[in-house]
């Protein structure tokens, strides 16, 4: 073993010494890039960390009202149900869809949008595209029988595919949209959930699936004056097309006389800004750390590739996709895109297979050199597209790859060349300084808008169940969140001792995965197979045991990723909790691919350690 370790940690200084003359070869000094690093992460830090964000309730509560669908009234809802599943996204979609394959026809979806879709439901803004290929992104494209007609799909073709999975599997026959779970309480009596909701229903439910989403709460910027803004405001994730005119396609003819402003430049930002710049007056872009921009290469799909397709096709794709940017062996990248390019030093955030032949230290210099090298070429591909020169230095992302979610376009930076698009930098700022009934302040510049449009994303992983919107009592009225006091207890991630027939989906304690649909999707057959076999076996529950939790808790604690030296040499962001937060990892270190088989195997041997009879 030890011949071997040597030999292949041998073969990793080979390869960084490759990297690195590379670099010299290009006039790179990995020693001032960390200084840089170090430089660009102080220069955004905010003593207030992640408070420097408000939420969308109260006074501001309007920025989350739904804009699509009219609120229809009704009667309350008090007929039982057997299973519940709360959210209407893919994740309870999937389940749903699952459960209806094992036989189960009493289900009831509930979600507050007025339709299924959840974050495609809301987010409609101009340019919304996955940044995940299509073909394995969108759950179920066999099951309904249609190709994506986008290599990346449009968000609008996403949220109807989100609607043919509904009428596909029969699911809208009982769903309440427009509704939100307030409570769920355990009925020890009858070994049943009593739920309450937002609508005056009160009904029992002996299953009950959580699914509310990662990307649900819009987050808003604690900008001093915002209330006194005399202008138009609104969140991207309610996009105002009342305002602005057009559709998620452009033709935005409302802002052909208006100065916008866009706050915020991640994920969402970047396929906003080329449409607002096409159609706007003027557009500032209001930016405190630069994302990472890579080519995206978008293209119709081809129909002689789609007519070739054989049964089992997405599966195949889908298992190609999430294995080769998990670090698992294939033998050949069927997507060949940026995430599969980069699938390496993804391993600094995201769950995956990492070789543990190798020295640590050797892994770790070859990753850093790896990153810098792909980072310089992000660099230079900013100064390649952007004319103007000081533009092009504030839009070069000066930190490690993974400290923001990378993005891709093929738009974004040449939008700056159009000469009605104004960046503001407000690293030196501490951000955007405040706002006036007629425009936006940075530092002592005021700058004369419209509109104000937030692309300032959400409060990333905070679920009803977990923002403790959404009260759960369990056996003997104990609290959720407090039996969490000290930490999640789950066995996978997805039941609880004391919350009987509790599922829920969601990244707590299990892997994770850049495509975050496949995880969902193996989550769902997971949870469907434990309901499947309690209805089967005739448990009266499923419940874990203090000690199987116990165990998977000790398992994650030995698996899980150690990055808390890399969080906290990244610049502020949702990964590090605006750089306050450095520890606390809870993802099963060896990824989506290992947890599915630890999964199965637990199925098959061990499934009757949660199956309560008694």
């Amino acid at each position: 073993m030890t011949d071997r370790i040597a030999n292949d940690s041998t073969a990793v200084q080979t390869e960084a010494d490759r990297v690195s003359a590379d670099l010299a070869r290009r006039g790179v000094d990995v020693d001032a890039v960390r200084a840089r690093y170090r430089q660009e992460r102080d220069r955004r830090v905010r003593p207030d960390g992640a408070t420097q964000y408000r939420r969308a309730t109260g006074s501001f509560g309007y920025y989350a009202t739904d804009p699509y669908t009219p609120r229809a009234d009704r009667e309350p809802v008090t007929t039982d149900v057997e299973v519940l599943v709360i959210g209407g996204g893919f994740g309870g979609l999937v389940t749903a869809a699952r459960l209806r394959g094992h036989g189960v026809e009493d289900i009831r979806i509930m979600d507050e949008a007025g339709d299924f879709g959840g974050t495609w439901y809301w987010n409609r803004y101009p340019g919304i595209h996955c940044d995940i290929e299509s073909y394995v992104y969108m759950p179920l494209l066999e099951e309904v029988g249609t190709v994506p007609r986008w290599r990346y799909a449009p968000g609008e073709e996403i949220r109807q595919h989100a609607m043919a999975i509904g009428r596909t599997f029969d699911l809208y026959r009982d769903t309440l949209f427009q509704t939100r779970a307030t409570g769920l309480r355990w009925d020890e009596d009858d070994d049943v959930w009593t739920v309450e909701t937002d609508r005056g229903d009160r009904f029992r439910a002996r299953f009950v699936v959580t699914s509310s989403g990662t990307l649900t709460e819009p987050k808003l910027p604690g900008i001093p004056g915002i209330e006194t803004f005399r202008g138009h405001t609104f969140h991207t994730s309610r996009w105002d097309y009342g305002y602005t005119g057009g559709t998620a396609e452009g033709g935005m003819t409302g802002l052909a006389d208006k100065r916008v402003a866009v706050v915020g430049t991640g994920a969402t930002g970047i396929q906003v800004v080329p449409f607002v710049a096409r159609d706007a007056e003027h557009l500032f872009v209001f930016q405190r750390t630069p994302s990472t921009i890579g080519v995206r290469d978008n293209r119709p799909t081809d129909p002689a590739w789609a007519a070739s397709l054989r049964p089992g096709w997405q599966r195949e794709r889908q298992e190609n996709f999430i294995r080769t940017v998990s670090g698992a062996p294939v033998d050949e990248d069927l997507t060949r895109d940026g995430w599969t390019a980069t699938a390496r030093i993804q391993r600094t955030m995201i769950t995956g297979t990492v070789d543990e032949r190798v020295d640590p230290a050797d892994r770790e210099r070859l990753d850093e050199l790896l990153d810098l090298q792909h980072m310089t070429d992000v660099r230079a591909r900013v100064d390649e597209v952007v004319e103007d020169p000081a533009t092009a230095e504030a839009l070069q992302p000066w930190y490690r790859y993974m400290c923001k979610r990378p993005a891709f376009s093929d738009r974004y930076l040449q939008a700056f060349n159009e000469p009605n698009v104004t960046l503001v930098d407000t690293a030196d700022t501490g951000g955007i300084t405040r706002m006036t009934e007629t425009g936006v302040v940075v530092g002592d510049t005021e700058y004369p808008v419209d509109c104000v449009v937030f692309a300032t994303g959400f409060e990333v992983g905070v679920s009803g169940v977990l923002s403790g919107s959404l009260p759960v009592h369990g056996r003997g009225g104990t609290a959720l969140l407090a039996s969490w006091a000290r930490g999640p207890r789950t066995l996978h991630g997805f039941t609880t001792h004391g919350f009987p027939n509790l599922f829920q989906l969601g990244p707590l304690q299990n892997a994770n995965s850049v495509n975050f649909v496949h995880v969902l999707q193996d989550q769902a057959d997971h949870i469907a197979e434990l309901i499947r076999s309690a209805r089967a076996t005739g448990a009266r529950y499923v419940e874990p045991t203090r000690d199987a939790e116990d165990a998977w808790a000790a398992t994650i604690r030995a698996t899980a990723i150690d990055n808390d030296a890399f969080r906290a040499g990244c610049t502020p962001g949702y990964y590090n909790r605006e750089g306050t937060a450095t520890t606390g990892n809870t993802s099963f270190g060896p990824g989506p691919v290992v947890f599915r088989d630890v999964l199965a195997d637990w199925r098959a041997h061990r499934m009757d350690e949660v199956m309560v009879t008694t």
